[in-house]
């Protein structure tokens, strides 16, 4: 099993920005891909972003050019660096990662989730 730390979260007004990170730890597991995914109030969860160990990204219409994702291997962390925020952007955002565990089974496992807030 992989846990993940989140950090970056708060609150910002319209326009602003803000970087989550989040960080991979555990017993010898390769990193095969990781993404961000939020849940909006009321909201199903939906990916924001996403990004492969050789550097492969994937984002939502709804975030292309405002957002962001790049990943640190030799550090197992991803960031999501997100400007020019709007209202709509505000929701729990969620770490997953996709890896390979020492005996070579595939694993996923989620973040515990940040809050972002952003005010009009």
């Amino acid at each position: 099993q992989v846990q993940l730390v989140e950090s970056g979260g708060g609150w910002v007004q319209a326009g602003g920005s803000l970087r989550l990170s989040c960080t991979a730890s555990g017993t010898k597991f390769y990193i095969d891909a990781m993404g961000w995914y939020r849940r909006a109030p009321g909201k199903q969860r939906e990916l924001v972003a996403s990004i492969t160990s050789s550097g492969t990204t994937n984002y939502a219409d709804s975030v292309k050019g405002r957002f962001t994702i790049s990943i640190d291997n030799a550090k197992n962390t991803m960031y999501l660096q997100m400007n020019s925020l709007k209202p709509e952007d505000t929701a729990v955002y969620y770490c997953n990662v996709a890896y390979l565990s020492s005996s070579m089974l595939l694993g996923n496992d989620w973040g515990q989730g940040t809050q972002v807030t952003v005010s009009s």
